[in-house]
This record gives C-alpha cells, structure tokens and sequence, in this order.
C-alpha cells in the first residue's frame, strides 16, 4: 500500500523568467475575457502545451534555415550571442 503524500511532497517550485513588456502588455490583450487570470498562467499553459505534444520531441519544431533567421533576429534585438 501506497504511503500518502504529504502537503511538502505535492509543492511544486516556481522561478521566474523574465519577458519583454510589450510582449506581456500583447499576453493580456489576449488572455482578457479568457478566464486565464495572468501572463504567467498563459505561458505556463502553452509551454504544457507544446511540451506534452508527442510531435515536439521527435521532430524539429524549426527549420536549419528558419532557425538561423531566428537567431540572427535575436541578435538584432540583443538576445543572442
């Protein structure tokens, strides 16, 4: 028999990311009347999203090309190195 777990094992632990404000400002256009209460929320659901979706980890989510022009448009906006 299963010992019950007790409140301290069922805690999950949370960090903090930072994002650019006129993309939170776009979140809570978007989110507004959804019934997602925060930006947060909104991006923890789509990251569940993307990452409990089988065809994300098996294949590539961008192209060799379409990756590089990502990269290069990070470093224009001083994201990548």
């Amino acid at each position: 028999m299963k010992k019950p777990r007790s409140k301290d094992e069922n805690k999950v632990e949370y960090g903090t990311i930072s994002l650019p404000m006129p993309l939170i400002d776009k979140i809570k256009q978007r989110i507004d009347g959804t019934g997602i209460n925060s930006p947060s929320a909104f991006v923890t659901f789509i990251l569940r999203q993307i990452f409990s979706s089988p065809d994300t980890r098996t294949s590539e989510v961008f192209s060799k090309k379409e990756e590089q022009e990502v990269k290069e448009r990070l470093k224009k906006l001083g994201y990548y190195n």
